[in-house]
C-alpha cells in the first residue's frame, strides 16, 4: 500500500482514531536521528505547504487547533 493510500484510508477514521493513529506514528519517529527527524519534518512542512497553496486543504486557526486539542483531552 502507498503512502497516499495509507493517508486517504486514515483520513476516514473518527477524529479519535485518527488522535490514537498520530500519537503513535509521532513517537515511532523518535528511533530517527535528529538530523533524520529535522530532514522528516522538513518534507512534511513541504507537502503541507503545497497543498496549502494548491488549495487542498483549508488553513486552521491556532485557536481552532487548540479548542479541539482540548475537546479530545477531556
Amino acid at each position: 500500500m502507498d503512502p497516499q493510500t495509507v493517508e486517504q484510508e486514515a483520513l476516514l477514521l473518527p477524529q479519535e482514531d485518527r488522535a490514537k493513529l498520530a500519537q503513535k506514528l509521532l513517537l515511532s519517529l523518535d528511533t530517527l536521528s535528529e538530523e533524520e527527524s529535522k530532514q522528516a519534518w522538513l518534507v512534511e512542512a513541504d507537502r503541507r505547504a503545497r497543498e496549502l497553496d494548491n488549495e487542498n486543504v483549508q488553513p486552521i486557526s491556532a485557536e481552532e487547533v487548540r479548542r479541539k486539542a482540548r475537546s479530545l483531552l477531556r
